[in-house]
């Protein structure tokens, strides 16, 4: 397996497949400072072509949280206020997302405390969410006098929860608690803190137990089909997959005949 090491991540591959990703700043509530940015981007960037891991857990470190957002203090620093050096982060800000969906690799995000700004927007750019019942989740973007919508925040969370309510949360920036969040399917389960991990491996364990083939596609046809022009669009999509995952496993099979 690849080597994963880093400063501001931990990286711990717990079953034959599954790798455990927590961020790794508690005294900071693991807010996200420019190391964790270049961090990020290199991580969902190499798992692009790493055919071992099938499937990534996302998690925190410490007891506070899952993410306080951004660490301001470092990031708007005066070598930063120029806007050319400026431009480069915000597209290393959004590339982290967009690697996120490009991965064959389903992300399982589990959530404690607050998941707060670029928390939020880790959360939603992952596959699966498992909550705690004291996790909450803002867009904090506008509460720090930036735009509203920042690191996907403007794709995801409509798509998620539905327009109206999304633009209640971008505009307002206030925190949706864990309870409301099953409530609008932002979550798919929300399990005591102490069961979070375990809850989070059985369903790595379901997942790294098909055809790593067969999930790729299948994420492959829900980020496309997520923003098809139309039924027949999603069904293209999905036949083309079925038409692959058909020849490749006939393929497999024949193999295994003449040994």
């Amino acid at each position: 397996m690849a080597d994963y090491t880093y400063e501001t991540l931990k990286t711990e591959v717990r079953d034959p497949g599954i790798l455990v990703v927590s961020l790794n700043r508690p005294q900071k509530l693991n807010a996200m400072n420019r190391q964790m940015v270049q961090e990020l981007v290199d991580l969902w960037t190499r798992l692009q072509h790493d055919f071992e891991i099938r499937v990534v857990i996302l998690r925190a470190e410490g007891e506070k949280g899952f993410c306080g957002g951004m660490d301001v203090a470092d990031v708007f620093q005066p070598e930063m206020m120029q806007f050319p050096v400026l431009y480069d982060f915000q597209w290393y800000l959004g590339k982290i997302e967009i690697a996120m969906r490009e991965i064959p690799q389903p992300i399982i995000c589990v959530v404690h405390g607050a998941a707060a700004g670029a928390g939020m927007s880790f959360a939603l750019a992952s596959d699966i969410r498992i909550i705690s019942p004291d996790a909450r989740f803002n867009a904090a973007f506008i509460n720090v006098g930036i735009g509203g919508a920042d690191m996907g925040s403007s794709y995801f969370l409509p798509r998620l929860i539905g327009a109206g309510r999304a633009y209640e949360l971008m505009y307002t920036g206030r925190f949706m608690h864990a309870e409301e969040a099953m409530q609008l399917g932002f979550a798919s389960r929300c399990v005591e803190k102490d069961k979070l991990m375990d809850t989070a491996i059985e369903i790595a364990q379901v997942i790294a137990s098909k055809d790593p083939l067969v999930i790729k596609l299948t994420k492959e046809a829900i980020n496309q089909n997520i923003n098809c022009s139309s039924l027949e669009a999603a069904v293209h999509m999905e036949n083309r997959n079925q038409a692959f995952i058909i020849a490749h496993n006939l393929q497999v099979a024949t193999a295994g005949q003449k040994k």
